[in-house]
């Protein structure tokens, strides 16, 4: 049940996250508040204990704090600007083409809708510290599982056997923030379970976060439960099969090296696992999809629950964002009937990819146009813009969520269609696998959409992928990632509304395809240097 895992989740952080007051300028570093913690050895005296800890490494990725949706455990940060799935989103979707922010004066927000940022950017800063974050707990969850502690603690053999699945989800957990820090900053701190708390670290580069984290995954296969076997929300062998296909779709960009081939057979080996479409695309993002049909098709997200974890995480800040200031539709959503007055909107480059006929009745057709101007000229005036009701804190059976400001709605960090999606690119890219697959998988995703018009394989080209991957997989937290991919992100090849603070959109220098080390983080470790350009 989802109350019951979020319950053991906040345990977790109560027992984990609390007891570390983590400063952002410290990366890996994490110092004890006191010498009586809740991590003492009389804290494992318990061996349910190791699955709360455990726990509370996941619930980085939902909290910033245990005291309410307001606090932060990183000193020196908002939680509003730390959040990782929020901040996730803003560096992914906000500094591209699907998404508009009306409220500019909330930190960091204006620089990257507008592409302007620096690297004193608050969210920029939130992405690298509550990621590194992750890594630190998971490492000293390692350090306090391995045989010899385990031994020294009188566990039994059973229990280990049990804790040996934990410890490659916490290892699964390390390398996706590992991951991000390769895709979002091209570099990292770099530290493990063998290097002492506050040690000097090392950084790699993008070459030798991708060879770990790709060793990382690979090793750790055969200890992670069977792909989509696990309890919901935590991590199995499909979610280690998932980033194994994103580094490799995108190795090309990290390495110099294509690896579409192995990107294809990591799909292959999800399609393999048992996971199916939800019976409806709107399921995935409604506050029970946790639950509903979208539960086969959901393979890792971050929860979210409007009693047990309030956060102001993506899922709370998009469906109250995008209640429209005419339309006042927060009741529909099941939020508070202003929402957030219009905080949310899409930019004109976005809805056009709906503006032909033929997804009119597509269901991931959201657009709420009500005579509002497609386009976005004055960013303040939260009157012209279209907005999209894509997200829903309202069950499958219409019944609202528990609360009307945080919301119940996980938000799907990886999902089946996505691997439709790369199967079908890895393949046009020369990957392998069956073009009749290809195809057959793009017209499942139409189809279970309500959309009649197929798709043949003279279809798959770079402008049908990208547009195909932004109908299916807005405001998911992939499009930056996407445009680089495609040569469509910085430079003059495509530009969209407000890209490099045009309204027109113009060209942007080419290193903002990475974004900054953040000048607190610099600052802290000698080893890191800036990105070109910065």
């Amino acid at each position: 049940m989802k109350r019951k895992l979020k319950q053991i989740t906040k345990v977790g952080v109560l027992m984990f996250i609390v007891v570390f007051a983590i400063s952002c300028t410290d990366d890996l570093n994490i110092t004890p508040n006191d010498d009586d913690t809740l991590l003492s050895e009389d804290a494992f005296d318990d061996p349910n204990a190791y699955k709360s800890v455990l726990a509370g490494v996941y619930g980085n990725l939902a909290l910033t704090g245990t005291d309410g949706a307001g606090s932060s455990n990183i000193s020196g940060l908002d939680a509003g600007t730390s959040q990782f799935g929020r901040v996730l989103l803003y560096l992914q979707t906000l500094s591209a083409d699907q998404m508009i922010w009306s409220y500019e004066n909330d930190p960091g927000t204006r620089e990257l809708q507008r592409n302007i940022w620096t690297a004193q950017n608050p969210v920029i800063l939130g992405m690298f510290s509550r990621t590194m974050a992750t890594v630190s707990f998971a490492n000293n969850f390692l350090r306090e599982t391995t045989e010899e502690v385990l031994n020294s603690r009188g566990v039994s053999p059973s229990t280990q056997e049990v804790i040996q699945v934990y410890r490659a989800e916490a290892r699964l957990l390390r390398a996706l923030s590992y991951y991000y820090m390769m895709d979002i900053f091209g570099q990292a701190p770099f530290g493990t379970e063998t290097d002492p708390i506050n040690s000097q670290l090392p950084v790699y580069d993008r070459a030798q976060l991708f060879e770990f984290v790709e060793s990382e995954l690979l090793a750790i296969e055969n200890d992670l439960v069977p792909a989509g076997q696990n309890e919901y929300a935590r991590a199995d062998r499909g979610v280690a099969y998932m980033i194994l296909a994103k580094i490799y779709l995108n190795a090309e960009i990290y390495t110099g090296q294509e690896r579409y081939s192995d990107c294809l057979n990591n799909c292959q080996k999800i399609l393999d696992s048992g996971y199916a479409l939800a019976d409806s695309y709107l399921h995935n993002f409604m506050a029970d999809n946790n639950t509903n049909s979208a539960k086969n098709e959901i393979i890792f997200p971050i929860v979210s629950d409007g009693f047990t974890t309030q956060n102001f995480g993506p899922t709370t800040v998009m469906i109250n964002g995008s209640v429209g200031s005419i339309e006042t539709n927060g009741i529909e959503v099941g939020v508070t009937q202003g929402g957030w007055g219009g905080a949310l909107r899409v930019r004109k480059e976005f809805a056009e990819l709906f503006a032909d006929g033929e997804f009119t009745e597509d269901e991931r057709n959201t657009i709420i146009s009500d005579g509002r101007p497609i386009t976005i000229t004055d960013i303040s005036d939260r009157d012209t813009g279209f907005i999209i009701q894509k997200y829903s804190n309202r069950n499958s059976d219409g019944t609202p969520g528990i609360d009307q400001t945080f919301v119940d709605t996980d938000f799907p960090l990886f999902r089946l269609a996505d691997v439709y999606l790369m199967y079908a690119e890895a393949h046009m890219n020369g990957g392998g696998g069956s073009a009749s697959v290809a195809v057959d998988l793009l017209n499942q995703l139409r189809a279970r959409s309500n959309n009649p018009n197929t798709v043949d394989a003279s279809d798959l080209n770079d402008d049908f992928i990208l547009a195909e991957r932004s109908r299916e997989l807005h405001w998911e937290a992939h499009r930056r990632q996407d445009l680089i991919r495609f040569g469509r992100y910085t430079g003059g090849n495509y530009n969209w509304a407000w890209k490099g603070n045009g309204s027109n959109g113009i060209a942007i220098p080419g290193h903002f395809d990475l974004y900054p080390i953040p000048s607190l983080s610099l600052s802290s470790n000698p080893n890191l240097t800036q990105n070109s350009g910065y």
